[in-house]
């Protein structure tokens, strides 16, 4: 697994707050229980955490963790 993809699973894990181990790159939003709400979150979280931004529609088109990481990975060029 990648950089990006751990650190993506991290910043979704301790916003759930649920144990990493949990949390696959193929797990939905709706199968980890994520909200809008709880989406807006993470989007928030992990623009901080590598230091980019997502538009508007950007975020609210996040639907996986796969989705999160290959928004990253674009950003961050990995």
């Amino acid at each position: 697994m990648s950089d990006v993809a751990e650190r993506v699973i991290n910043v979704i894990a301790t916003v759930q707050n649920v144990d990493p181990a949990t949390i696959e790159l193929d797990s939905t939003f709706d199968a980890l229980n994520i909200d809008s709400v709880g989406a807006i979150s993470i989007a928030f979280d992990i623009e901080n955490e590598f230091n980019i931004d997502f538009s508007d529609d950007e975020m609210f088109s996040l639907k996986s963790v796969r989705d999160v990481v290959e928004g990253v990975s674009k950003r961050v060029g990995e």
